[in-house]
């Protein structure tokens, strides 16, 4: 009994003493659980010099798959979907430039023709034949500039809740960001964190308070320039969308869109269904901006759905 016990509490006092103590050391153990509930290895590769990490799972003689993560985002947006993807597909999903663990030369251009063409180098770097590219929020403009700039490159295109077309109605995020003195998906402190979440997903989860220096870090630390980052495609988005150049997609195309997203209206779904010829789009009635997050096993149903028919 005394042995049962030491094994029934021991772990739950390293974990309580990890959270008050050591919180870093927490998050890094429940991402590198949740990298390994899906399968995801993380590697590194060179591409023009610059070394670009990202996370690699399933059986790679499964269809590639290629994720591409948002603004403020990283490699790590799609690992709670993972496990729904890596059993069928052979999943790819790296840091862009500017975010994440890649390299944040201020210097760089971050407009989306340059990110784009740096996924492209990453993509022949790694040797990925005409993969499926998904990607959401500002990786999902860059997943539409690929299927536009690169025809022949692609197997298919997953759209979630992607920038760089205007619907019919404006964004509470469009909205809030009109003045150009105001960037909502910038943190102004840590007590700014809870806003943002709830910005971006419908049903903010909790967040305790011992994590939140952690979590956040890499947001105030490069919080100036990622404010610098988000007017440069803010301003790209107002001046030059995308929705007369929807015609130009060719490849099979799935729309995905959480009906209570609060950067991206959904009456964008319409003008990407009308622009490009027969894409197919799903929108999630409990769902706000980040689809994989919020819902991933329904996300990834989807996806696999459409997905198997190309």
């Amino acid at each position: 009994m005394r042995i049962l016990l030491v094994l029934i509490f021991a772990p739950l006092i390293a974990l309580a003493l990890m959270y008050f103590i050591f919180p870093g050391r927490l998050v890094a153990l429940g991402r590198a659980l949740l990298r390994r509930r899906g399968g995801m290895v993380q590697k590194s590769v060179a591409v023009d010099g610059r070394i670009w990490p990202y996370l690699e799972g399933g059986d790679p003689s499964k269809p590639l798959l290629l994720l591409v993560h948002g603004f403020a985002g990283d490699k790590d947006n799609w690992s709670m979907i993972a496990p729904y993807l890596t059993r069928d597909y052979h999943v790819i999903a790296p840091d862009l430039p500017g975010f994440g663990e890649n390299e944040r030369n201020p210097d760089l251009a971050y407009d989306l023709q340059a990110q784009t063409a740096r996924l492209k180098a990453f993509a022949d770097t790694l040797g990925l034949q005409r993969p499926h590219v998904a990607g959401n929020s500002m990786g999902g403009w860059i997943a539409l500039r690929y299927a536009i700039d690169y025809p022949d490159a692609l197997a298919s295109l997953t759209l979630l809740d992607n920038a760089g077309v205007n619907g019919a109605n404006e964004s509470a995020l469009q909205k809030l960001a009109a003045s150009e003195d105001y960037n909502p998906l910038v943190l102004a402190g840590l007590e700014d964190a809870d806003r943002l979440v709830a910005m971006v997903v419908h049903k903010p989860p909790y967040i305790p308070s011992r994590l939140k220096p952690v979590l956040y870090a890499d947001a105030l630390k490069y919080r100036d320039q990622l404010d610098t980052i988000f007017w440069v495609i803010a301003t790209e988005g107002r001046d030059h969308p995308l929705n007369d150049r929807l015609g130009e997609v060719k490849a099979p195309t799935l729309i995905i869109w959480g009906r209570h997203d609060q950067l991206l209206d959904v009456s964008c779904v319409p003008v990407l269904e009308a622009g490009i010829a027969g894409s197919v789009s799903h929108i999630f009635d409990h769902v706000g901006h980040v689809p994989m997050i919020e819902d991933p096993k329904a996300t990834a149903a989807v996806m696999k759905g459409f997905l198997a028919k190309h």
